[in-house]
């Protein structure tokens, strides 16, 4: 059974920086994309960035873009997602996603696996 467990969330002023980790285990077959989600309480899961495993294509949304680096290291199957110049609006849960079967990265439904998911606060 895969497992994706997020860390990294918290409390930070706007215009800061945070880093969140996402640890994947209990693999046992290929991985497509990597996705980061986030999602406010009552609202659709919105996505973030994701990432091809396999060549480390990485996709952002607009709102995101140049502004967030998604990123991976394979030999640990750990995927990053790092936020600079976070905004009062960047501050919903963020969720680590798998994507193992053919799809859309920009789509909720196309990923089986999540995790618990994250809260990232920006506020002053």
């Amino acid at each position: 059974q895969v497992q994706l467990v997020e860390s990294g969330g918290g409390l930070v002023q706007p215009g800061g920086s945070l880093r969140l980790s996402c640890a994947a285990s209990g693999r046992t077959f290929i991985v497509y994309s990597m996705g980061w989600f986030r999602q406010v309480p009552g609202k659709e899961r919105e996505f973030v960035a994701a990432m091809y495993w396999t060549t480390g294509t990485t996709f952002d949304a607009d709102s995101v873009k140049g502004r967030f680096t998604i990123s991976r290291e394979k030999s640990r199957n750990m995927v990053y997602l790092l936020m600079d110049s976070l905004k009062p609006g960047d501050t919903p849960g963020y969720y680590c996603a798998e994507r193992s079967a053919s799809g859309s990265n920009y789509t909720a439904g196309s990923y089986a696996y999540w995790g618990q998911g994250t809260q990232v606060t920006v506020s002053s």
